[in-house]
C-alpha cells in the first residue's frame, strides 16, 4: 500500500531531521519506506504500517506547524502512542503549556502525556506524589513549578530536601564543614536551580533565606507556611521520616514528593516511606499519586531502553517468585483444611 501527502518545506525539514534520522526511526520500527517524491511524502509498506506511519507524520507535522520541536524523543513518543486513543489529543496540546523559561530562554514544558497529568495534578492538589523511573522529569518539573510560583509571588519560600543516604556504597567520612558534607547529596537540586534561576539569583535568594536546600533531617520540628516544599528521592525515606515530612505542611503551602521505588538504597528489610504513604493516603482528597513510566523518559533514547529492560527483568523475577511460592501456598492451605 502507498500513502502520499504534501507537507510545507519547513515542516518536512523538522520531521525528517538531521540526515533523515527521524524518518529512519519510523521506517525501522514500522517496517515502511518513506521518501520525498515530486514535493510529496510517499509512505510504502503493509497497509496497517502505512496507516500508522502516516498518522505519526501528520501528528508531527501539526506539532511543527504550531511551533513545537520535533526531536528524537518526540518521534519515539509518537511511535509509542500510535495505538493510544489519546495520542491525537496529546499531540494537539503538546508545547502549549509552558511552565517557565530557563536562564538561557529555553521553555520548560511537559513533553509526554504522563508529564502533562503530573503538572495538572500539582496545580490541583496540595500534595502530589510522583513515582517513576530516572529521566521522566519528576524533579525538574517540580522545581520549575516551584520557581514559577515563587517568581509570581504565590509563595514566599522554596524548600528543597532529600534524605542524605549513600547510593549503594559507603562513602566514609567526607571532608569539610557540615554544609560541605551534605552538598554532594543535594547537588542535583542545586544543578536544577542554577538552570532555572541562574547561580547568582539563586545564591542571593538563598542568603535571604527565601530558598532553602537541606537534608530531610533538618525538617523535623518545623511548620512551613506559604512555601513550595519538594521532597526528592523519597523512596529512601522511612515511613517515620515520610510522616514527619508530610506533617510539616502549613497554610498556603504546596508539597511535591518525587521518587523511584525501583531504586531504593535502604536496607533490604526496610520499608520505603514512599510505598507506605501510597497505601495509607491514596483515598484522601487533596493528595494525588501520579505514576510515570518508561514512556515518559525524556532523556537520551538509550535511557528509555535501559529502563524498559529493567522493568521487563523485574517483571520476570516477580513471576518466578510467584511460581516458586505457589506449591508452598497450596501445601499450607491443604494442611489448614485438614
Amino acid at each position: 500500500m502507498t500513502d502520499r501527502f504534501e507537507l510545507p518545506a519547513e515542516v518536512e525539514r523538522d520531521i525528517f531531521g538531521s540526515f533523515d534520522r527521524n524518518i529512519r526511526n519510523i521506517e525501522e520500527i514500522l517496517h515502511v519506506t518513506i521518501v520525498l517524491r515530486d514535493g510529496s511524502v510517499v509512505v510504502t509498506g503493509e497497509e496497517k504500517s502505512v496507516g500508522e506511519a502516516g498518522k505519526i507524520i501528520r501528528q508531527l507535522a501539526r506539532l511543527s506547524e504550531n511551533g513545537g520541536s520535533v526531536d528524537t524523543q518526540r518521534v519515539q513518543y509518537a511511535i509509542d502512542l500510535k495505538d493510544e486513543p489519546s495520542g491525537d489529543d496529546m499531540f494537539s496540546r503538546m508545547d502549549e503549556d509552558t511552565i517557565c523559561h530557563t536562564v538561557t530562554g529555553k521553555p520548560v514544558r511537559p513533553k509526554t502525556l504522563g508529564q502533562q497529568k503530573y503538572i495538572e495534578a500539582v496545580r490541583s492538589n496540595m500534595i502530589t506524589f510522583a513515582n517513576g523511573p530516572a529521566g521522566t522529569g519528576k524533579t525538574f518539573l517540580a522545581m520549575a513549578m516551584a520557581v514559577t510560583a515563587f517568581q509570581n509571588e504565590e509563595v514566599q519560600r522554596i524548600i528543597l530536601t532529600r534524605p542524605a543516604i549513600e547510593a549503594g556504597e559507603k562513602l566514609g567520612f567526607l571532608p569539610g564543614d557540615l554544609q560541605q558534607k551534605i552538598d554532594p547529596y543535594l547537588r542535583p537540586l542545586y544543578d536544577a536551580l542554577y538552570q532555572l534561576m541562574g547561580a547568582e539569583n539563586f545564591q542571593r535568594n538563598q542568603e535571604k533565606g527565601l530558598i532553602e536546600v537541606a537534608p530531610l533531617a533538618y525538617m523535623r520540628g518545623r511548620t512551613l507556611d506559604n512555601a513550595y516544599i519538594i521532597l526528592d528521592e523519597a523512596q529512601n525515606t522511612t515511613p517515620e521520616q515520610m510522616k514527619m515530612f508530610l506533617t510539616r505542611l502549613g497554610f498556603g503551602s504546596k508539597v511535591i514528593v518525587t521518587g523511584d521505588t525501583t531504586q531504593k538504597d535502604l536496607a533490604p528489610s526496610a520499608a520505603s516511606g514512599l510505598e507506605v504513604a501510597q497505601r495509607i493516603l491514596k483515598n484522601i482528597d487533596g493528595i494525588c499519586f501520579i505514576t510515570l513510566t518508561s514512556r515518559d523518559v525524556v532523556r537520551h533514547p538509550l535511557v528509555q531502553k535501559i529502563v524498559k529492560a529493567y522493568e521487563e527483568y523485574d517483571s520476570r523475577q516477580r513471576q518466578k517468585r510467584e511460581r516458586h511460592n505457589e506449591p508452598n501456598n497450596s501445601e499450607h492451605r491443604h494442611r489448614n483444611e485438614k
